[in-house]
């Protein structure tokens, strides 16, 4: 079974790529990737969108640019990929971990409320799955408080949640086109959005070592190449299609798992999901290792699960400084989920023949 998408897009559309390596090393004299950039603004919404080497290095710049640093307390989920973390230590912040919510597999504002001190600077709100839920009852928090909101849509590019689209909310946002993506970078990539002037600015000297006039502050290097921009440019071109393509292996799963797995819905009419992921989930943790096995003895393809372990969980956070909310929905998640392969390259035989070595288990 084949579940690298990108090697064969790659294969079937050989020429169209060269083209694109082609015009990129043209490009390259000039260094701009304000094509790509126009794009995502026409996307979000957003005044300002500008390109970086990560989405992790654009959550650290939001961070940055909010002026959030040592003594400060940022709140995130404790269900996420890393990232949606380190970002916070990076700039020498504490991280709050917090719940989720078990429909969702997003941010509890319950369990925000019952985390947030004086010290609560910002709150980042992870996306999951490719999937946009109600961000409004936070966001009304963070009004209320005076904390920034920092939008993680690092999964969720062309979502849309009740007409807004995934990197329009909060102060900033972030998108990441690494390799696992919707949509993918030759070399990965992310992109910083804002409506606020003073933080592009910003963000636009620290991905190159602070530099404007002269190196004004301290930065680094997180440029995004041309060629790289180009890639992601024309995969934007075929990003409609491709969620179209997802839903459908979406609707086939939840069809044919729904009755026996807790499998996600699909989105109601004028909301968009991009399924970045297809997660179902399991009735125990040994269940899911049974599920697993099977699937790898019998199809030769070991599921992933995203994500098994708590963020501060993580051997990183032994000898850390941070605060976690008791989190039983999220230890339910890590303990059950399990990801199925998705995207448009899969055929409907190789779906099929998985959902029914899950269901023989």
């Amino acid at each position: 079974m084949n579940y690298n998408g990108w090697d064969i897009d790659y294969l079937e559309n050989k020429s169209k790529y060269y083209e694109i390596f082609d015009k990129a090393m043209v490009k390259e004299v000039e260094g701009s990737t304000e094509e790509l950039e126009s794009q995502i603004k026409e996307i979000t919404g957003r005044k300002y969108a500008v390109a970086v080497n990560s989405a992790t290095d654009a959550l650290r710049f939001s961070l940055e640019a909010c002026g959030i640093g040592p003594g400060d307390e940022v709140i995130v989920s404790s269900f996420s990929w890393i990232s949606s973390s380190t970002c916070i230590n990076m700039v020498g912040a504490t991280p709050v971990f917090c719940d989720i919510g078990l429909d969702t597999y997003h941010l509890s504002a319950n369990s925000v409320q019952r985390m947030m001190t004086p010290k609560t600077k910002a709150v980042i709100y992870t996306h999951l799955y490719g999937n946009m839920t109600d961000t409004t009852e936070i966001e009304e928090l963070c009004k209320q408080y005076g904390m920034f909101f920092i939008e993680d849509s690092a999964q969720t590019i062309g979502c849309k949640y009740e007409g807004r689209p995934a990197g329009s909310i909060g102060d900033c946002s972030s998108f990441s086109f690494n390799g696992n993506k919707v949509v993918a970078g030759i070399s990965g990539g992310g992109m910083f959005m804002t409506d606020n002037e003073d933080f592009a600015k910003y963000v636009r000297k620290v991905r190159r070592h602070g530099k404007d006039k002269d190196f004004e502050v301290l930065g680094t290097n997180s440029k995004m190449f041309i060629t790289n921009a180009d890639v992601i440019s024309y995969r934007l071109t075929q990003l409609d299609k491709w969620t179209e393509q997802r839903n459908e292996i979406a609707q086939f799963y939840i069809d044919e798992l729904g009755e026996d797995f807790i499998v996600p819905k699909m989105p109601k009419p004028g909301n968009i999901n991009n399924w970045h992921k297809f997660v179902m989930r399991c009735e125990t943790k040994n269940k899911r290792k049974r599920i697993k096995d099977t699937v790898k003895d019998v199809l030769r393809f070991n599921p992933s699960i995203h994500y098994e372990k708590l963020l501060y969980a993580n051997g990183l956070y032994n000898n850390t400084d941070y605060r976690n909310d008791m989190t039983p929905n999220a230890e339910i998640a890590a303990n059950t989920v399990m990801s199925l392969p998705i995207h448009p390259w899969l055929t409907e035989e190789e779906i099929d023949k998985l959902c029914q070595t899950i269901l023989m288990v």
